[in-house]
């Protein structure tokens, strides 16, 4: 923060039994000087997709969905997918009928075929050249890039399930998650819709400039709660690092936390073991450089992935053990579930693009700080 290699941050840590630490450090405001908070709201993004994911699950707990499901029997507008395979000497797209449609399983690990616009070239040039609506009805129009099961890329399939927990449940998302997950827990500050009372809490985001410094974000926080039409189980969310720390601690002690239980410890075992087979997770090459960097989360190691989260399949040097969970948000938001060695964190910032080479070595000091001082270094 002396540095002002980062605006502001607050991180959390915490074993199975306690919160071990948290801190906010530095600034919410750049142009108020106005200190960071610990319990500062911010946008977390594909941070989201790990609470959708535990959402579905609890679905399969109950018998409602099984993983094995092709998703029409859920949601029958998504019957019959196309795989764009490349664009005519014109421009118009070249479409033919999916092998199979893609399982709640493949959706849940990035495996069903769906790619975002900003990481795929084919999907960006389809929605340059296709009228798509907005809100839930963008997902049953937008094709696959593969067949379902062939590769792992990422995509907007959590927002799929999104759609598929609000359908079978009869909820939106937001009062499924609140009953299901955010009251249970105690997570007071995570929802869709931030009230106008709570939204000075939360921290505006920032664009780093070539030269290094911070300047208007290209999603920049709006002035005043934004109404929201369509609760995206993909990216959705506002969080703070105390609440989500809480959800964390659920998952590093199989389900639970306190006198709730999200999931039984076999559900969460099933989520942390590895669902893609020989398939490599965790590369993604940016389109939009403004938005994200080209990410490789563990350049060292060829990494899987479960019901919902990215696994290492190495050691990280002096931090998590392998097998360990993750997943982050686009506003340069990360965490870790480590149940090896009973330790999760979380570390929050609110910078553009993605994969900030200053937050993702705080990111790194951090998680060895932690280490460290439990004197668990790998």
């Amino acid at each position: 923060m002396e540095s002002g290699d980062v605006p502001g941050v607050v991180a959390a840590a915490a074993s199975q039994s306690e919160l071990l630490h948290l801190g906010a450090f530095g600034l919410k405001s750049l142009e108020s000087g106005d200190p960071l908070p610990a319990d500062s709201i911010f946008r977390i993004a594909s941070m989201t997709k790990a609470v959708t994911s535990v959402a579905v699950m609890q679905l399969v707990e109950r018998g409602e969905v099984r993983l094995k499901d092709p998703i029409q029997t859920h949601l029958p507008e998504f019957a019959e997918p196309k795989v764009l395979e490349g664009f005519d000497d014109a421009g118009r797209p070249r479409l033919r009928s999916a092998t199979r449609s893609p399982t709640v399983r493949e959706l849940l690990t990035h495996t069903a075929g769906y790619a975002y616009s900003f990481s795929n070239e084919s999907i960006d040039r389809y929605e340059k050249v296709v009228s798509l609506p907005p809100g839930r009805n963008y997902y049953s129009r937008i094709p696959l890039v593969f067949d379902p099961g062939s590769r792992w890329e990422y995509g907007p399939s959590t927002d799929i399930l999104g759609i598929l927990v609000e359908s079978v449940s009869g909820l939106t998302l937001e009062d499924y998650f609140r009953r299901h997950i955010f009251e249970p827990l105690g997570m007071r500050d995570t929802r869709f819709q931030v009230s106008a009372g709570d939204w000075a809490r939360v921290v505006p985001t920032y664009q780093r400039e070539a030269d290094g410094s911070f300047g208007p974000a290209v999603l920049p926080l709006p002035a005043a709660p934004p109404q929201v039409n369509f609760f995206s189980g993909g990216g959705g969310l506002y969080s703070t690092a105390p609440d989500y720390i809480r959800f964390l601690r659920a998952l590093l002690n199989g389900g639970r936390l306190g006198d709730a239980r999200l999931l039984s410890a076999e559900t969460v075992d099933r989520m942390a073991r590895n669902h893609i087979g020989d398939h490599e997770a965790g590369i993604m090459t940016s389109r939009r450089p403004d938005w994200t960097r080209d990410v490789n989360f563990f350049p060292d190691s060829k990494d899987g992935f479960g019901l919902g989260f990215l696994i290492n399949t190495e050691p990280v040097d002096r931090g998590r053990a392998a097998g360990s969970l993750a997943w982050a948000g686009l506003m340069n938001t990360y965490f870790w579930v480590d149940p090896n060695s009973g330790i999760c964190g979380v570390v929050m910032t609110q910078i553009l693009p993605f994969g900030d080479p200053a937050v993702v070595s705080l990111l790194e000091d951090y998680e060895k700080t932690v280490y460290s001082a439990l004197g668990n270094e790998q």
